[in-house]
């Protein structure tokens, strides 16, 4: 290839005009051994073309998105709330209608024991609570007189 067709050639695919044929000229110009010495500086890059060309993807893709797992699973935590509120509804509600039937009156009242012991162990921990602050108070009044 005559060297003013290469200095044109080169021109034209820098400005984006080359049709495929052209660039192939190209490529088999800058990859042959007889390069003019002021075009030396275009060489690396069609050879660099030409390396990349040989390069195989060897990676193998995955042909699922992971999108379709994770709604897959989403799906699957979703259905296992909903049949544990169905479980607990239908569980409190027979709960429910046990409250506050006793057939024997020794039962009724050892039970209605338990559940006062239980409100005045919480009324006396809260009265404990109110005694630190008659404390505090008392404190506070020897330090600031009034």
């Amino acid at each position: 290839m005559e060297l003013k067709q290469v200095e044109i050639l080169l021109e034209k695919y820098f400005e984006g005009e080359t049709s495929l044929s052209e660039e192939k000229q190209l490529k088999a110009y800058f990859t042959s051994d007889n390069i003019a010495t002021h075009l030396e500086q275009y060489k690396p890059l069609f050879v660099s073309f030409q390396e990349q060309k040989e390069i195989q993807f060897t990676k193998s893709l995955p042909l699922q998105p992971r999108k379709q797992k994770n709604v897959k699973w989403i799906g699957i935590a979703a259905g296992f709330v909903v049949l544990f509120g169905i479980a607990t509804f239908y569980n409190k509600h027979y709960v429910e209608s046990d409250l506050g039937t006793f057939e024997d009156p020794q039962e009724a009242f050892i039970a209605t024991q338990k559940a006062l012991e239980l409100v005045s162990e919480q009324v006396n921990y809260g009265v404990e609570g109110v005694a630190v602050l008659q404390e505090f108070e008392q404190s506070k009044n020897k330090i600031f007189k009034k």
